[in-house]
């Protein structure tokens, strides 16, 4: 049986939204969404590196405020992108855990 692609990232990632850094465990995990950072759903390495875990309200509003640039309702030419990664350097401090 192929394992879909949120099996996998919930086994890679930690359980934590990427954007508000909310922990999820037990039944909260189905609150927790995979987004493809490239925005290409079929884009799935086994690595994980397309994926980010984010909580539903986080995920919804970066998707929104996609659309709202595409539509051209932002005055000053759109938002930026989100840049506040909370886990960026979680990978390095677990190695130096080990």
């Amino acid at each position: 049986m192929e394992v879909d692609y949120r099996t996998q990232a919930l086994k890679l990632l930690p359980h934590v939204c990427a954007r508000c850094a909310r922990e999820f465990e037990g039944k909260r995990l189905r609150e927790l969404t995979v987004h493809h950072k490239d925005g290409d759903h079929h884009n799935n390495p086994p690595d994980g590196s397309n994926w980010e875990l984010l909580c539903v309200y986080c995920h919804e509003n970066e998707h929104a405020r996609f659309e709202d640039h595409k539509s051209g309702s932002e005055p000053d030419g759109g938002p930026k992108p989100a840049k506040h990664r909370p886990l960026a350097g979680l990978s390095e401090l677990l190695k130096k855990k080990k």
